[in-house]
């Protein structure tokens, strides 16, 4: 079951984390955006380019291996479409995309987890943008 890599985690588990897992698998999904203060607050290094881990389901499962093959830190503002298209989730402009990771960052558990319940994104909050393939189901 690959349990000596890393493990990969989209969103809380629920229904947003099956929904991102599901468009790993089927391929649709190649990027992801967090915030690069979530690196830091959870203390852990940022991601490399070939660096491998296990993307986990819901359940807690590691349903397939992932390998990292871009890295970028760019303000939430300069966000282009060919990110956002890529995060697998539908979005057919940057503006879908920021409202709906809006959504995520504003919402009580992403507040509940960062203990900031009235945080807020701007364009100069800085992002960690992340491209990946697939590389074996588990």
């Amino acid at each position: 079951m690959r349990a000596d890599l890393p493990v990969t985690q989209f969103a809380f588990p629920g229904p947003l984390r099956d929904k991102l897992v599901a468009a790993v698998l089927d391929g649709t999904k190649t990027a992801t955006t967090g915030l690069l203060q979530d690196y830091e607050l959870d203390d852990e290094p940022l991601p490399v380019v070939g660096a491998r881990s296990a993307v986990v389901d819901s359940a807690g499962h590691r349903v397939t291996v992932i390998e990292v093959t871009e890295v970028r830190v760019t303000r939430l503002g300069d966000v282009d479409l060919d990110h956002a298209r890529d995060e697998g989730e539908g979005y057919d402009s940057v503006a879908a995309w920021r409202a709906g990771h809006e959504e995520y960052w504003h919402g009580t558990d992403y507040r509940s987890w960062l203990g900031r319940p009235g945080f807020v994104v701007n364009d100069d909050t800085l992002a960690l943008l992340k491209r990946f393939r697939l590389v074996e189901r588990l």
